[in-house]
């Protein structure tokens, strides 16, 4: 049982600052690459939990904790796995927040978490593949597996009566599993997918990918794919050509660069993105101070993946993956004193304290069968050529 036991990477956080009492957490987001739009923010919510922790001064008798960044990439496993090599053996993490996307997660996971007994919490990484990773009980994830998207995303095309669809996803592990859960999903409802097909990211022309999917016909087509990245050279394919005029737009595809990348053509078109409308994450964004946007996809999960992490190692009275591991589960799930964002340093002391917590975070945690968030989901819609909330699921 599975919980049984580029480009440049970025430099670290206060580095300097640190010192050998210090323990350290790296931040492995891709800082480049297809979804560089959305890590801005999500890691700044995680440096703002750590921030929190510090200013509360309850953490492990007042020992500081440093978030050290590192690229990810999100694409590139050579570079992910590399700079987390480099994030464990040089710069001595206790723990990675990441990383982001799929396919780098499962290589740094296998590659150096294992290895290493190092934890990973990732507050983005959506395939159904790691949901059964072998990971010695390392591994947890803050957002939900793509195996539930893909059920939110054939109930909203269904109740708008669409009943037939064209699909292509990103080529990448991200891609392929959502693109799996989606088609599985929508056909045991009763829709029908006319073509599933991959796409590759970096292209200047994917008018060959869309003729393709036009040809195979549909109500809509979706999107599996990367904002930053070939989704957008796929929407705009479509858009310029005609081919199709409604489009189903995963969570990997929701971000401001949408409407910037696609200015024209998307109106109507609809969604889903990992989210809710909990008071910790109403909370998290009073706290936020302008420095991040908490309405950006996996910018709570990215605070509550810190959080945990850290909540964890005090429970644990350790900063050994193997020790506070067995905490994480036991934290996000309670029962005991729900804690919410700004209540980082009373949650310290309560486990100080010998007494009981339930983190609810910002992003509602509660832990599933491998360590996954269960899921709460953003349905949205493109109105005037902006990104609206239709509601939450």
């Amino acid at each position: 049982m599975k919980k049984l036991l580029a480009a440049t990477a970025a430099s670290a956080l206060f580095a300097g600052m640190a010192n050998a009492a210090d323990v350290k957490i790296g931040i492995l987001y891709g800082f480049t690459g297809p979804i560089e739009s959305l890590t801005g923010s999500m890691a700044a919510a995680s440096e703002a939990a750590i921030a929190e922790v510090n200013a509360s001064g309850e953490f492990m008798d007042g020992t500081k904790v440093v978030g050290i960044r590192a690229d990810s990439t999100c694409i590139d496993s050579a570079a992910a796995t590399a700079a987390a090599e480099k994030l464990v053996t040089s710069d001595g993490v206790s723990g990675i927040l990441g990383a982001d996307c799929s396919g780098v997660t499962g290589a740094v996971l296998s590659n150096v978490a294992v290895p290493n007994g190092i934890v990973m919490i990732s507050p983005s990484a959506t395939s159904p593949a790691l949901s059964t990773a072998e990971d010695n009980g390392l591994f947890f994830r803050t957002s939900p597996s793509d195996a539930r998207e893909g059920e939110v995303a054939a109930d909203i095309m269904l109740e708008h009566g669409i009943k037939t669809a064209a699909l292509t996803y990103s080529n990448s592990d991200y891609g392929k599993g959502l693109a799996e859960a989606i088609q599985k999903a929508y056909e045991a409802k009763g829709g029908k997918i006319t073509l599933s097909a991959a796409h590759e990211d970096g292209k200047a022309d994917y008018s060959a990918e869309v003729a393709a999917l036009a040809s195979a016909g549909g109500d809509i087509l979706i999107v599996a794919g990367y904002v930053d990245q070939g989704g957008s050279g796929i929407l705009r394919a479509a858009v310029d050509t005609g081919a199709f005029t409604k489009f189903e737009l995963p969570g990997g595809m929701i971000s401001d660069t949408l409407t910037k990348n696609v200015p024209t053509g998307l109106e109507g078109s609809i969604g889903q993105v990992p989210g809710n409308d909990s008071p910790g994450k109403a909370k998290l964004g009073e706290m936020s101070g302008g420095k991040f946007d908490v309405s950006s996809p996996y910018t709570p999960e990215s605070y509550d993946a810190a959080a945990l992490m850290m909540l964890a190692m005090q429970a644990a009275k350790s900063t050994k993956g193997a020790d506070y591991a067995t905490k994480i589960m036991e934290i996000a799930n309670g029962p005991g004193e729900p804690i919410g964002p700004g209540e980082l340093g009373k949650a310290l002391k309560l486990i100080k304290e010998g007494k009981p917590i339930d983190y609810v975070g910002a992003s509602s945690v509660q832990l599933v069968g491998p360590g996954e968030s269960a899921g709460n989901y953003r349905e949205i819609e493109i109105k005037d050529n902006k990104i609206t909330t239709v509601k939450y699921r």
